[in-house]
């Protein structure tokens, strides 16, 4: 949760933007934007170890599964749709069959955009995106009718000890004059403290939003170790989608 200063901040701009998360994972976004001063609205994750995950931070916010049963019009109206659809087919790591392979998900977050229309829309994925498969996500968002930016951003932007680079699109509805996003005077990332509220070792193991395996890996005791490393690798640092928030509503997501 927010700080007692981010929460007067929030208080002051006149925040509460509720957000839809697809492709939850174990939160790292949904931490994020929350930690900006958003409220989490509902999630869709289809993996039963992220599920447990999301249900111990978020016990009353409603989840869904399989996003390709979900049809959009049962979740409820929010501000911003939120979401790292699967990198692999696009992944510089991997065999990069693009929209050929069956993990390729976009069209089911383009399609949920269409039933819950929000005024901004946030999607991350891996840098291999702009190579291969980002003309079909422009387009449909075009169609949906949003405009977009989008930048590179590294975790090491926010004083993180690892470089964990991701492609940050930020999506708004058509007229909203929101251009020049990224060139703003925010994100200010270099003002981030990477480890704030962390206060021992103990606590970066047991954190889900330090996404660090050797500081969650070893013999620790921890259970599920396959499970929390792949939970991680997928998993989106927190700190940098909080900063990305905060220049949402710096930029006009509080009008």
């Amino acid at each position: 949760m927010a700080g007692k200063q981010d929460m007067a901040q929030c208080v002051a701009v006149g925040c509460g933007m509720r957000v839809g998360s697809l492709f939850s994972g174990i939160g790292g976004i949904d931490l994020g934007l929350q930690r900006a001063g958003m409220e989490i609205a509902w999630q869709i994750e289809i993996d039963p170890f992220c599920q447990k995950v999301l249900a111990k931070h978020w016990p009353d916010v409603p989840r869904y599964g399989d996003i390709k049963t979900v049809r959009g019009d049962e979740v409820g109206a929010v501000d911003i749709v939120a979401g790292g659809f699967p990198c692999q087919p696009v992944s510089l790591a991997g065999q990069r069959a693009g929209q050929s392979d069956e993990r390729w998900l976009w069209p089911e977050f383009a399609r949920i955009l269409r039933v819950v229309r929000p005024r901004y829309v946030l999607v991350e994925n891996t840098p291999g995106l702009l190579s291969l498969g980002m003309g079909s996500v422009l387009r449909d968002l075009a169609d949906i009718g949003f405009d977009a930016e989008w930048q590179v951003l590294s975790a090491k932007a926010v004083g993180a000890p690892h470089l964990r680079r991701r492609v940050f699109i930020v999506a708004y509805r058509r007229g909203q004059r929101m251009e020049g996003f990224w060139q703003g005077p925010v994100p200010r990332f270099n003002e981030f403290s990477w480890c704030q509220d962390v206060r021992s070792i103990e606590d970066l193991r047991c954190r889900p939003d330090i996404p660090q395996p050797l500081l969650c890996g070893g013999r620790n005791g921890i259970p599920h170790y396959v499970d929390r490393l792949r939970a991680l690798g997928n998993a989106v640092v927190p700190q940098v989608v909080e900063q990305i928030g905060r220049a949402i509503m710096a930029a006009g997501g509080t009008k």
